[in-house]
């Protein structure tokens, strides 16, 4: 083992030796060369006109397969070729179908039948209204703006809906649009589908200016649905108490407190399950749309899923 040991020192001190003279005179000459090159394991060093490339020839000439990718040779190839279909060719596949209302007449058919199978009158008397602004992507679009109450940038979806939260009417327009302006958006564009209709419920946004426009110009009944009020602190309720019993009236100071916990808000609940059921679609999550009109028609392509889906069962 000792004798190995010093045969195979000896040996390694050679190599280093030999590797140090071989590497002197190739780094002298090329200082620039990486350390395999300089070291002389690739053979000698390439000419100077080996490695000068020229304005017709890009490609190194010592890697034949790479002639296939020279710009030269390739356009020829890529102008002759068929052209796949990309999304701005079948982009205006849907616009069309969305502008001319076939999907609203649809979803019109199928709620009417629908309300049929309930037992309820093909037409209601009564809907309600309410928006939810919605994002949208970056990929440009019309009709963008910024709804400083929700603090979303992007579209807002004003639905009518009857009372069993189908989908009578959509309008798809800018977030900055308030809700006392883009109710008359929506039911101006409903007025001649909608004759029966008499009845409104509102929340406390079309508080205004909305309202009257519906009353006035419309004719409609309306009904503003409010938030309960808040709950009286206990503290006060007890001095109101106190007070009342110095003056000889015994008020029980719980009385004075309103009910606990989570209220349903009368019929306000109906349009917010109807954006529930929109939420249930991927493709209603965020609006990816460049059209409003495109908006609008998923609107009515996923409610004509669910009603679908209902009379199959039914």
């Amino acid at each position: 083992m000792r004798l190995f040991g010093q045969s195979l020192g000896n040996c390694l001190k050679s190599r280093s030796r030999k590797a140090l003279a071989a590497y002197a005179p190739v780094h002298e000459h090329i200082p620039y060369r990486s350390l395999g090159r300089r070291m002389g394991t690739f053979g000698p060093p390439a000419t100077c006109s080996e490695n000068q490339r020229s304005s017709q020839d890009p490609q190194s000439t010592r890697y034949p397969r790479c002639d296939l990718l020279r710009l030269a040779e390739r356009l020829p190839l890529a102008a002759s070729a068929p052209r796949l279909p990309t999304l701005e060719d079948r982009l205006p596949l849907l616009p069309p179908v969305a502008i001319n209302g076939t999907f609203e007449r649809l979803n019109s058919a199928l709620r009417e039948r629908l309300r049929a199978r309930l037992g309820r009158n093909a037409h209601p008397s009564a809907a309600i209204v309410d928006s939810q602004s919605a994002k949208t992507t970056g990929v440009g679009g019309e009709q963008r703006g910024y709804d400083g109450g929700k603090k979303v940038r992007g579209r807002k979806r004003h639905l009518l809906v009857d009372t069993e939260g189908l989908v009578l009417k959509a309008k798809v327009h800018s977030a900055k649009v308030p809700d006392q302006d883009g109710i008359g958006l929506l039911l101006e564009s409903a007025r001649s589908g909608l004759s029966r209709l008499k009845h409104l419920w509102l929340d406390a946004g079309y508080e205004g200016r909305g309202k009257r426009w519906a009353e006035e110009v419309l004719g409609l009944s309306v009904e503003v649905v409010r938030k309960p009020q808040k709950p009286t602190p206990e503290k006060v309720a007890k001095i109101w108490a106190e007070e009342w019993a110095k003056e000889g009236e015994e008020v029980d100071w719980q009385r004075l407190m309103p009910p606990r916990g989570f209220r349903v808000l009368p019929r306000r609940w109906v349009v917010e399950r109807t954006f529930s059921w929109l939420g249930q679609n991927r493709r209603m999550s965020k609006d990816y749309e460049r059209l409003c009109a495109t908006g609008e028609a998923f609107v009515y392509v996923a409610m004509i899923r669910l009603m679908v889906r209902r009379l199959a069962r039914a």
